[in-house]
This record gives structure tokens, sequence and C-alpha cells, in this order.
């Protein structure tokens, strides 16, 4: 199986590009931290994410420089010859799924050496597929 979770921060804007066909390719690193820290310094891993199609539309429209963002996808490693010849291999992750891991004001506007964003705004209406629920606890079976 090849699954891969990630939380982050985005190093940069995203890179939005199109294919010859019009489909959307996103391109972006993000900054995941270590679990373990060296000499008291945090760590951290730059990886290079990809998003296609509607993932692609997505990361070009509501992801910026600093945001802290959960993604889903798998990785994909790949290999091609640059100008000189010389076979270079790529390790990328290829991204299924995004997701706001906080607000704006959670982030009291300050996102380390990343910058800041704003989030989106969400609908409030509930959506068409959902059934309200009541907010009686006494109901529930648990």
């Amino acid at each position: 199986m090849n699954k891969v979770i990630l939380i982050g921060r985005l190093c940069a804007d995203v890179e939005l590009r199109r294919t010859n066909s019009g489909k959307a390719v996103a391109s972006y690193r993000l900054a995941v931290d270590r679990q373990f820290k060296q000499d008291g310094q945090p760590e951290a891993d730059f990886l290079n994410c990809v998003a296609f199609g509607s993932n692609g539309e997505f990361a070009g429209k509501y992801l910026n420089k600093g945001m802290k963002i959960a993604i889903e996808g798998r990785i994909q490693t790949r290999t091609y010859d640059d100008r000189d010849g010389k076979k270079v291999y790529v390790t990328e992750i290829i991204v299924d799924h995004h997701e706001f891991c906080e607000k704006k004001a959670e982030s009291s506007g300050n996102c380390g050496n990343y910058g800041g964003f704003a989030a989106p705004a969400y609908p409030t209406a509930p959506a068409q597929d959902f059934a309200q629920i009541e907010e009686d606890d006494e109901k529930l079976p648990f």
C-alpha cells in the first residue's frame, strides 16, 4: 500500500500550470517538522508535492505561502534525462486531498518564516445531501 498523510506549511506560493490538454497541475513544497530535534533545534523535511486536475485547481486558488495544511496522497518516483544527458531521480507526493489545518485567527498572522495567509470563506448553508441532527444528547445511543 502506498499512502501518505502529512501536515506541514507551504514554503512558497503554489505554482499552477496547464498541460497541453488544459489539465491543471499544481506544484509546491511542503515543510514538515520532524519529531526528533538535533541539538535542540527543530528540523524539517521539504517535500515536493504535485496535485492534478480539480485538486490542482483547488491548490492554485486557495493555498498560499505559510498556510498549514494536511495532505493525503501517495509517493511517486520518476526519472528523466537532464540537458547534459544525466539521469535525474525525482520523488514527489502526488496529492489526492488537501485540508486546512488552521483558521487565519488561529495563526495570529504569524506563520514563522513562511508568511501569513488568508483562509477561504466557507459556505454556511448545510449541504443538500445531509440531514440536520437534533442536539438532544439523550437520544444518542452512546
